[in-house]
C-alpha cells in the first residue's frame, strides 16, 4: 500500500522479532517508519541498516514516551508526505501480524474520519493474566466515566487518517497515556471508533513490551480523577452553601430557596469544569442545555427534599438533601456524558 505510512514506535528492542517483522511488512507496505524512542548505543548501527533499506528512522535522543514519538511522527509525515491519506501504528514487540495492519490500513482509507482500533480477544487461555485484567478493568473505568465502550483500550495496532491525525497532534501525554486520551479525546473531537478484530498474538508470555502494568496504569487512571474530582467538589459546594443559606434565609419556602441559590451557584462552578476540564467541549450548544438541565434537578432537589423533609421530620434537612442530591449526582453525570457535553457515537465495525 503506497498511500498509508506504518510507524513502528521502539525502545530497545529485541532485533531479531523486529527485523524479522520489518521484512515481512516492507512486501506489503512502501513506506515504514521506525521511531527510535532513545534506544541505547548499541541500536544505532541496527538502525542505519534499517535506513539503508529505505525504511525512515527518527530518533529520540533520550527517551521521550511513546505518546511523543507517535505524535512527532504524525507532524513528519503530515509535513514531509503531503500525499499520505494515513497511518498505522504498530508494536515493534511482534505482537501485530502484517494481514492485520493490511486490515487496518484499508479501514483508513475507507473511513477517514474514523479513530480505527485493531482488538483482540483477551478471553483467549494463552493471554498473559497481568494484560487481560489490566485491558479489562480500562475497559470498564473508560466505560464508566467517559462514556466510551471498546473492547481493547490498550491496543497498539491504530490506523488514523491524516485528518484524525491532525486531531490528536493536540491530545495531551508523552507516554502509554497517550494512547487512552486519544480514546477520551474521540468524544470532543468528533471522531468515531472503528474497531477491527485482530489476531491476539503474545510471544514469550508478552516479555518483550515496555508496558509496566503497575506504573502505567496509574498513569492511566490519574487521568479519570478529574472527573470524580469535578463531580464530588461542585457537590461539596452545594451542600455547603445550602447549608449556609438555609440557616440565614426564613420562611416557609426556605428549603427551596436555599436549594435554588446554592445550586446556581455550584452549577456555574460544575460547568466551567466540566467544559474545560472535563469533557473539553464548550459551546453554546453545550451551555443552553446545561441551564435547561440545571432548572430541572434544581426543581427536583428543592421539592425532593421538602417533601422528604416534611415526611421526615426527625432527621436533618441537610442529611435528606445529602441522600436526595446522590441520586441526582448520578442521574446528572449520565446526561451530562450522553447528552450535554456530547461526541461522536462510536462505532463498532
Amino acid at each position: 500500500m503506497k498511500d498509508i505510512f506504518v510507524i513502528v514506535p521502539t525502545l530497545n528492542p529485541n532485533v531479531e522479532i523486529l527485523e524479522e517483522f520489518l521484512i515481512k511488512l516492507q512486501k506489503e507496505f512502501k513506506n515504514i517508519l521506525v521511531y527510535d524512542d532513545g534506544c541505547r548505543d548499541e541500536y544505532q548501527e541496527f538502525f542505519k541498516k534499517l535506513e539503508k533499506k529505505d525504511i525512515v528512522v527518527l530518533h529520540h535522543y533520550i527517551n521521550l514516551g511513546k505518546g511523543r514519538a507517535m505524535k512527532d511522527a504524525f507532524n513528519y509525515i503530515l509535513n514531509e508526505y503531503p500525499n499520505i491519506k494515513g497511518v498505522v501504528t504498530a508494536d515493534s514487540d511482534g505482537q501485530h501480524s502484517v494481514n492485520d495492519i493490511k486490515k487496518c490500513a484499508q479501514e483508513v482509507l475507507d473511513n477517514p474520519h474514523a479513530l480505527i482500533m485493531g482488538c483482540r480477544d483477551f478471553d483467549q487461555k494463552h493471554v498473559p493474566a497481568r494484560n487481560r485484567f489490566g485491558n479489562k478493568m480500562t475497559r470498564r473505568v473508560l466505560k464508566l466515566f467517559v462514556g466510551v465502550g471498546v473492547s481493547d483500550t490498550q491496543t497498539g495496532l491504530r490506523g488514523l487518517s491524516r485528518e484524525v491525525m491532525t486531531k490528536f497532534m493536540t491530545t495531551s501525554g508523552d507516554r502509554f497515556e497517550y494512547e487512552t486520551n486519544q480514546l477520551i479525546d474521540t468524544l470532543s473531537k468528533d471522531v468515531p471508533i472503528i474497531e477491527v478484530p485482530i489476531e491476539t498474538i503474545y510471544i514469550n508470555g508478552n516479555t518483550e513490551s515496555h508496558f509496566n502494568p503497575i506504573k502505567d496504569s496509574l498513569a492511566i487512571y490519574k487521568l479519570f480523577i478529574k472527573y470524580i474530582f469535578a463531580s464530588v467538589s461542585s457537590f461539596v459546594i452545594d451542600i455547603a452553601l445550602f447549608a449556609i443559606f438555609s440557616k440565614m434565609i426564613t420562611g416557609k419556602y426556605y428549603i427551596l430557596i436555599a436549594t435554588i441559590i446554592a445550586r446556581i451557584i455550584s452549577s456555574i462552578y460544575n460547568y466551567l469544569v466540566n467544559a474545560n476540564m472535563v469533557f473539553k467541549n464548550k459551546n453554546k450548544s453545550s451551555f443552553v442545555k446545561y441551564v435547561v438541565l440545571v432548572i430541572i434537578q434544581m426543581f427536583v432537589s428543592g421539592i425532593g427534599v421538602t417533601y422528604f423533609a416534611k415526611l421526615l421530620p426527625k432527621i436533618s434537612s441537610v442529611l435528606i438533601k445529602v441522600v436526595v442530591d446522590i441520586i441526582i449526582f448520578i442521574v446528572n453525570f449520565v446526561i451530562q456524558r450522553e447528552f450535554i457535553f456530547i461526541g461522536e457515537k462510536n462505532e463498532k465495525k
